[in-house]
């Protein structure tokens, strides 16, 4: 953010209670606003141009001698794989992280749904947004299932059948065989 509409962009940024924050393709970041800084414990003088594990304080940020991107565990990070396919994509990209950091001096187990968002401009910048989802899927761990015929009820109150409720809720499809127990209850004449 730079010119005369930065504190219009930060206004909107600052109305906003979740974690955000402007990074380039490296996930070095640009600006945060003030949920960001709140639930991180950071300030924004501090944390500007350095990568989001280094501030967020992963525990692999430090593995490689080039800091946080460099190392073989980040390959397989999340925000920096949302980050760079939002970037290079121009798409929106939204992915789920279960993780642990550093938070206000202890170690905090966290679940967060990471939302990358490309910004106009020349330079290829993401809004990052990271949501602390915990509660909720605990919430959605809890399913009333039929203990008959394992039917799930949905939140319209439906019953619908497990296969369904996790293609529409979590996007999961499921494939189907018969265990070798059921193979021997259900075709007893033609288990090896």
């Amino acid at each position: 953010m730079s010119g005369c509409d930065d504190s219009y962009y930060r206004t909107i940024l600052n109305a906003i209670p979740l974690a955000i924050f402007v990074v380039d393709e490296d996930v070095r970041i640009r600006t945060l606003n003030d949920a960001a800084a709140a639930t991180f414990g950071l300030q924004e003088s501090l944390v500007l141009n350095r990568r989001g594990g280094e501030v967020l304080n992963c525990i692999h940020a430090q593995d490689a001698p080039g800091g946080c991107g460099r190392g073989s565990f980040c390959q397989d990070c999340i925000i920096r794989n949302t980050v760079r396919e939002t970037v290079r994509g121009r798409a929106v990209t939204r992915r789920r992280l279960k993780t642990e950091m550093q938070l206000h001096g202890r170690e905090k187990k966290l679940e967060l749904l990471v939302t990358a968002s490309p910004m106009p401009g020349g330079e290829p910048l993401a809004l990052l947004i990271l949501e602390d989802i915990g509660e909720i899927s605990t919430l959605r761990n809890i399913l009333p299932i039929c203990a008959n015929c394992k039917k799930i009820r949905n939140d319209q109150q439906y019953w619908q059948h497990v296969e369904g409720y996790f293609h529409d809720y979590i996007g999961v499809d499921f494939s189907h065989g018969i265990c070798p127990a059921c193979m021997q209850d259900l075709y007893p004449g033609h288990c090896p």
